[in-house]
């Protein structure tokens, strides 16, 4: 009788499969933390080989109080202007000196204040450290316009503190770092795989039966 050609392509594959597990059961327990280390930091390197690098540029500005305002006052400020760098209003006059659209600038600017001093730390980042630069004090020259034109009611003035400079660096993770990061992981990995991976063919086996021993061999024999 001849075998059905169809059936025996669809068995070949089950029969691979069974080979290659066979085979992983009879390697060492450590290589699938050895794989799993490997492979992680592989994938870790070449991510971020891959990856386009970023820079971050800070600019900071500080609210200064007037002479009849309460110091207390200009923190407080200070809080909602940082919640306020990032609205249209400010970004439609800071798109026109960043030369970047709003759209840019939106995605790309992050504020941050502190819960101590009355100051406002104005983040960009960009593909090009220039730009990052341009557009962290292009949002912070246009946050202190709009904080001067309502100076006179708040009694407090928001200066620029510190201008953002061109990062030399990008922020973004290095090749070397996200490798080492893919390794751990990948090593981690591999140590639950250990834990869950099919025991030996001799461990399922089942244990062999037991002898009797001499005594008990005897006791038999008198019952008898």
């Amino acid at each position: 009788m001849t075998d059905n050609p169809s059936t025996a392509r669809r068995a070949a594959p089950a029969a691979a499969a069974r080979a290659v597990l066979a085979r992983a059961r009879t390697l060492p327990p450590w290589s699938l933390l050895v794989a799993g280390a490997l492979t992680g930091g592989l994938l870790g390197g070449a991510y971020g080989a891959l990856q386009t690098p970023e820079y971050a540029a800070t600019s900071y500005v500080i609210a200064v109080p007037g002479e009849d305002s309460d110091p207390s006052a200009a923190l407080g400020l200070a809080q909602a202007y940082g919640r306020v760098a990032t609205q249209l209003a400010v970004l439609g006059d800071a798109q026109v000196w960043a030369g970047v659209p709003v759209g840019t600038l939106r995605d790309g600017v992050r504020t941050a204040t502190s819960p101590d001093a009355p100051m406002v730390a104005v983040t960009a980042t960009s593909e090009r450290p220039d730009l990052a630069a341009d557009m962290a004090n292009a949002v912070a020259r246009a946050l202190t316009r709009h904080a001067g034109d309502g100076a006179d009611a708040t009694r407090v003035e928001l200066r620029q503190f510190a201008r953002a400079v061109e990062p030399t660096e990008p922020s973004t993770a290095s090749a070397a770092l996200t490798g080492l990061v893919g390794a751990s992981a990948g090593g981690l990995l591999g140590g639950l795989a250990l834990l869950v991976r099919p025991r030996r063919a001799a461990d399922d086996g089942g244990r062999p039966a037991a002898v009797p021993g001499p005594a008990l061999a005897a006791d038999a024999h008198r019952q008898l």
